[in-house]
């Protein structure tokens, strides 16, 4: 075999090698939307433009610990990785075993934590953890879909587990999100991404320091 005939085998096994980590994403991303559809946001990941606009708002040097909700196969995960400081905890639920089995073995990262549970129960998981409180927490939920109960109780246990000052960061492609935050945050801040499939609403619910 010539040095060039090598050279192009090498390529194109790091190219199959590529192609199945992504379509292999995928793949289980598609099956858990259809495992569990009510309970999955969009068929397709949120884009780099949602992500950077959701997390924008967070003060990552005093962010200590940041809570996911349905983090499918770990969209967000990454970047709020790369931006949290070194002592910080990065917990995630999903109630999909198929997505909690994938993120423990993708994300090595000692600050990860993926945990098969409900967002309802954050407070006891938050506690398991050894802390008191959340600083951050992002959800993609689909609020408007889920079984009935399910929204208020997220919304009223993350506002509990939320420290005075921290945030509920959601984002949805209806408004049905805000009208469960409203009940508990004073100050909702809204946006909207346009670069994303499809387009979503964003709201940012801060908790109020208490005087």
């Amino acid at each position: 075999m010539s040095f060039e005939q090598g050279v192009g085998v090498i390529e194109r096994r790091n190219f199959r090698q590529k192609a199945a980590r992504f379509f292999g994403q995928w793949g289980v991303f598609f099956r858990g939307f259809l495992e569990e559809p009510r309970m999955v946001g969009s068929i397709i990941p949120s884009s780099r433009f949602t992500i950077d606009k959701m997390l924008a708002p967070v003060d990552w040097s005093t962010c200590e610990v940041f809570v996911e909700y349905g983090p499918g196969v770990g969209t967000f995960c990454q970047p709020v990785l790369d931006r949290m400081r070194r002592d910080g905890m990065l917990i995630v639920i999903d109630t999909n075993p198929l997505y909690i089995e994938y993120l423990r073995k993708h994300f090595t990262d000692s600050r990860f934590h993926a945990v098969h549970g409900s967002a309802a129960d954050v407070e006891e998981i938050v506690r398991a953890h050894g802390k008191d409180h959340a600083d951050y927490v992002l959800s993609g939920l689909p609020f408007s879909t889920l079984p009935q109960g399910v929204g208020p109780a997220i919304a009223a246990a993350t506002h509990r587990i939320i420290r005075p000052g921290g945030a509920f960061l959601v984002y949805q492609f209806s408004a049905k999100a805000r009208d469960f935050m409203a009940k508990h945050f004073e100050r909702i801040d809204s946006g909207f991404e346009l670069l994303n499939v499809l387009p979503c609403q964003l709201f940012w619910g801060w908790k109020e320091p208490t005087s």
